[in-house]
């Protein structure tokens, strides 16, 4: 349910759910109880994809929106805001892994950010629809480092590898095709990981560009949910036939 945020957060909401406006109250309120608390029940009622979509990334851009307005003030309610949810959606992941159908034989999806990117939340809420969804991830976290990806990729062979970049900046298509050009397994059936381009960072980009080789098995997505639909088909399609 939508509703107009009034008076109370002090936030620029907008038009959100009543959990994003609860939420906001409690984070400027600097109540880091009622935050977490808040945060767990929306989590709990709509799953992480909902909850991250519409109650913690609403919050999170009308925190930054205030602080961008308000010089330093806010900065406070922002770290406290993020520091909450990456452990809520941490928490989701791990539960979901322990109590999921540990396939063995299925290869992981590997999620990481290039090197320099620490924004890491909505990768965090990523790992934990997948998990939830009953899917096997290896979640490396913010700014790995180019060599360490690439020995990742080798050890593992990951069924899919999504990159996350916030920024421009850290949008690096030389790894990207690096990662995708990537090859194991014996002569004859080597086989390679296709690499999924997720967040802004990627927007102004092409997998095509410069003159790196195009046929590198790179796609970018544009969504939480078109990330998830992509990387569940490619693992599901990856499993051993019993």
């Amino acid at each position: 349910m939508a509703c107009h945020a009034r008076a109370g957060s002090g936030l620029p909401l907008g038009r959100v759910r009543l959990e994003c406006r609860g939420l906001a109250r409690a984070a400027v309120r600097m109540d880091g109880l009622e935050v977490q608390q808040r945060l767990r029940e929306a989590v709990t009622a709509h799953g992480p994809a909902l909850a991250w979509e519409e109650v913690m990334a609403p919050a999170l851009r009308a925190v930054g929106r205030k602080w961008q307005s308000s010089g330093e003030r806010y900065v406070e309610i922002e770290h406290l805001l993020s520091w909450h949810i990456s452990a809520t959606l941490r928490h989701r992941y791990v539960e979901s892994a322990a109590h999921g159908d540990r396939r063995a034989l299925v290869p992981p999806l590997v999620l990481a950010c290039p090197a320099g990117e620490y924004h890491t939340l909505p990768f965090e809420a990523l790992a934990a629809v997948l998990a939830d969804d009953g899917l096997t991830v290896l979640t490396l976290g913010g700014a790995v480092p180019p060599d360490a990806l690439m020995s990742t990729v080798q050890r593992v062979a990951p069924a899919a590898v999504a990159l996350w970049s916030q920024t421009r900046p850290t949008a690096d298509l030389r790894l990207a095709r690096r990662v995708a050009a990537a090859r194991w397994g014996v002569r004859g059936a080597r086989s390679g990981s296709p690499v999924l381009l997720c967040g802004p960072g990627w927007r102004c980009r092409s997998p095509s560009d410069g003159s790196a080789d195009r046929s590198a098995d790179l796609r970018q997505v544009k969504s939480l949910r078109e990330a998830v639909r992509v990387l569940t088909d490619v693992q599901r399609r990856s499993a051993p036939v019993r």
